[in-house]
């Protein structure tokens, strides 16, 4: 019985053993180190064309990887990340960036939730101020008075 228990232990090691041989640490998706800091900057700084509110680094969309891969290509070319952000914005347009720069096709992106804010104000003082007139006491008529005199002397 002893005997048996030894051979599955031995067996069981030596598995283990190949196992852990043939494991290694996880190594970069690329070689350059320069070139991943350069891919993870401008993940980053780009946006999932699918996700829409999460950049390129945070997203699994399968686009997401695919943008991911081609930013890698142009880094492991020698390319500038101005050179890359550009090359991607005149693809897909300013809204590939997390961050749209500030010109005129992307004046309302920017000021749009501002103008909306200050509507939603102007509307609300202006809904507010005609509440306030039509709660304001105001006499009441003659044929108003005659009805309320009717009305509790009827109660009485």
């Amino acid at each position: 019985m002893k005997l048996n228990l030894l051979v599955r232990f031995m067996i069981g090691f030596f598995l283990l053993q190949s196992v852990l041989s043939s494991a290694e640490e996880a190594r970069p998706l690329q070689a350059d180190v320069v070139v991943e800091a350069q891919v993870q900057r401008l993940s980053e700084e780009l946006r999932c064309l699918v996700c829409q509110n999460q950049t390129i680094a945070d997203s699994h969309a399968e686009l997401a990887q695919d943008l991911k891969q081609e930013i890698r290509e142009m880094a492991a070319k020698g390319m500038s990340d101005q050179a890359i952000i550009d090359y991607l914005v005149a693809r897909y347009g300013d809204f590939v960036r997390y961050r749209p720069p500030l010109k005129a096709s992307t004046l309302l992106l920017w000021l749009g939730p501002f103008a909306l804010m200050l509507a939603g104000a102007i509307g609300l003082v202006v809904m507010l101020r005609r509440r306030e007139k039509m709660l304001a006491d105001k006499p009441l008529t003659a044929v108003e008075a005659r009805k309320v005199r009717e009305l509790l002397d009827k109660d009485s």
